[in-house]
């Protein structure tokens, strides 16, 4: 017989909506009944919620969990050193309550693997492999001095992107990472801040390889992501058949009215940009990517009330990196500065598992849904400062059934 667990007297948010006096009975790893009545089970562990808030597990739709160092120290290049790396970000971000995350590039099998074994403890986890970029692009790290590659082996490729040129290694590209048993495909839709020679505010890839690259996902049944800051990148983007943009920072009103229309997701990352504007030259990040961030970081709080008011789908995500990713609480204080605390708490839980087509599984609280709970202690539709403290008004965490953190 499968373990149960009871959370009675519980303010209820449950992706959507909230109600008071709730109670929940868990059994195995699946929500069995959602009641305004207590429930009886026997044997079942009960826990009193005392009027706290029972809410979903939440979701970060953008993580790298990979990038362990934006110094590129030859440490960090090391397969079992960022592997380590990997497990203390994702132990980390499932206790500040995300029981899913979807590293949008640089993730792979293996360590998709090493969680479902048992042999780390962390959330969900749905992986992109390598994103694809263009020679020259976001995904290429070569610094503007660095010469010709004596060979081509593979020298190219990085933690987080494999580089593709015309539409036929675009094709191949998708393949391979699909091979490997990607979720999703991530393109590099723009320029960047954190990459040493591109434009941040020019488009990457032709409209054929983009478009060559769309319908090879599509036909193996996986969407396209991709990183795009310029609105005429995401604009573009969308209409070829991009599903979901990350960063977004430079939308326009016009163009977040055709995104409503393209059913097109938007992931902002607010918290990686804040990080970086605060402490990137004391990490070593070079002056010209500072210089970069400012290029989008100032419009990005007037393009969020765009998309805002358009109607945009809009998910969590923070994109922190390297010894920054603990600081996963900021992304919900910058949020706050555009959304309500209920639109925030939507974004990282229903409009989430949307972008990583488990809706009714996670990102809920109903019947037959996973097993992904929090306990906070407080509202956090009214504080979403509850959230931001980095696990610590948290009474329990639960993933697939079982406690990760419990105090109560």
């Amino acid at each position: 017989m499968s373990e149960m667990t009871v959370f009675e007297n519980a303010r209820l948010f449950d992706g959507h909506d909230t109600a008071e006096s709730m109670h929940v009975l868990v059994e195995g790893n699946r929500i069995r009944e959602v009641a305004d009545h207590p429930i009886t089970a026997a044997d079942a562990d009960v826990i009193d919620c005392a009027g706290r808030t029972l809410m979903p597990g939440m979701i970060d739709c953008h993580v790298h969990v990979y990038i362990s160092s934006l110094r590129g120290s030859a440490k960090s290049a090391l397969p079992t050193y960022y592997s380590h790396y990997a497990s203390k970000f994702l132990a980390n971000i499932q206790g500040c309550g995300f029981t899913t995350v979807r590293d949008i590039a640089g993730g792979d099998h293996g360590l998709a693997y090493a969680l479902d074994s048992g042999f780390i403890e962390g959330p969900r986890y749905f992986y992109g492999g390598y994103a694809i970029s263009q020679t020259g692009g976001h995904g290429d790290l070569r610094p503007p001095e660095q010469g010709m590659p004596v060979c081509t082996c593979g020298a190219e490729h990085s933690l987080i992107a494999v580089l593709a040129d015309g539409v036929d290694e675009c094709i191949k590209a998708v393949r391979e990472e699909l091979r490997k048993g990607a979720h999703h495909i991530k393109i590099m839709g723009s320029g960047g801040v954190m990459s040493p020679g591109d434009p941040v505010d020019r488009m990457q890839f032709s409209d054929a390889e983009i478009t060559a690259i769309v319908e090879e996902a599509e036909r193996h049944g996986v969407y396209v992501a991709a990183h795009c800051h310029p609105d005429e990148a995401v604009l573009r983007c969308a209409r070829l058949g991009v599903r979901t943009i990350e960063h977004g920072t430079l939308t326009s009103d016009a163009t977040a009215r055709e995104l409503v229309g393209l059913g097109t997701y938007v992931v902002p990352t607010l918290s990686v940009m804040g990080a970086i504007m605060e402490d990137g030259r004391a990490m070593g990040i070079p002056r010209r990517n500072i210089e970069k961030l400012r290029v989008v970081y100032g419009d990005t709080m007037t393009c969020l009330e765009a998309m805002k008011n358009a109607g945009v789908k809009l998910a969590f995500g923070t994109d922190l990196l390297a010894e920054q990713h603990t600081r996963q609480g900021t992304e919900f204080t910058m949020r706050s500065e555009v959304f309500s605390p209920v639109e925030i708490l939507r974004q990282a839980t229903s409009t989430a598992a949307e972008v990583v087509r488990m809706e009714g599984e996670i990102g809920c609280i109903r019947e037959g849904a996973y097993a992904d709970l929090l306990v906070v202690d407080g509202d956090p539709t009214r504080d979403i400062g509850l959230l931001a403290s980095d696990g610590a008004d948290l009474s329990v965490v639960m993933r697939d059934g079982r406690f990760v953190k419990r105090r109560i």
